[in-house]
């Protein structure tokens, strides 16, 4: 089972709600580089940058802030090229309202809160799980296979798992735990087979069982450059 929490909860409380739990930091300040990988700070390099073909930016943040459009300024390209894991965020207080998400960097057309964030954000953090910490997300799995008792407790700034919520963001963490769990909104990455069993002895017996497996991605680009299957630096 995987929960998502607060990191900012004190952690003697955590500890007496979840006793035998193993606790994971995803957020940009955690202490391992494979959990601080999953963050959509991470600066992978190489994330597309949606509705913009051939335009790529370092990390999902990067994609999500420069393409938000407020009422003193538009699209900023520059962010495609932070890096850093700081000065990504772009504000109300020093911008004016945000008018939506541009769809694409030369789109005419903006989306809303909740539409950007289904056809931007979300889309976006799948596509860097697929293509660049995939082995963390494989990782995971076998985990909840090999420990299906126990408790991971996945810490994130932003303890939201309603997509529907726009009062405050949505949670990266939870994201994580909806793609190794193939729950929306990446329940696509399960599917049902139905599955043949033969026995044979005096009498041939032939049955069928539908099994939950997950999809099988296709090579995967710098495949090389991702995690090994340590959390180590």
């Amino acid at each position: 089972m995987i929960v998502i929490e607060s990191k900012r909860r004190r952690s003697d409380t955590l500890l007496d709600k979840y006793p035998n739990a193993v606790f994971a930091d995803v957020t940009s300040q955690s202490l391992y580089l494979g959990l601080r990988q999953l963050s959509p700070f991470y600066p992978w390099g190489g994330i597309p940058v949606s509705y913009s073909p051939g335009i790529t930016a370092t990390c999902v943040e990067a994609v999500w802030q420069g393409l938000k459009v407020f009422e003193s300024i538009d699209v900023d390209e520059t962010l495609f090229l932070n890096d850093t894991m700081k000065g990504l965020k772009r504000t109300t207080s020093k911008y004016g309202r945000v008018l939506g998400h541009r769809k694409g960097v030369h789109g005419d057309t903006l989306l809303g809160y909740l539409e950007a964030r289904k056809k931007i954000y979300i889309p976006t953090y799948k596509w860097m799980l697929e293509h660049k910490a995939y082995k963390t997300i494989q990782l995971f799995r076998q985990f909840c296979v090999e420990n299906p008792d126990k408790t991971i407790v996945l810490l994130d700034y932003q303890a939201n798992c309603d997509i529907e919520d726009l009062r405050k963001p949505l949670s990266h963490a939870f994201l994580c735990k909806a793609y190794i769990e193939g729950i929306y909104p990446y329940e696509d990455v399960i599917f049902e087979k139905t599955v043949q069993h033969y026995y044979c002895g005096r009498k041939v017996v032939q049955w069928t069982t539908t099994e939950r497996q997950y999809k099988q991605l296709p090579v995967l680009e710098q495949i090389d450059n991702q995690l090994n299957l340590d959390f180590d630096e």
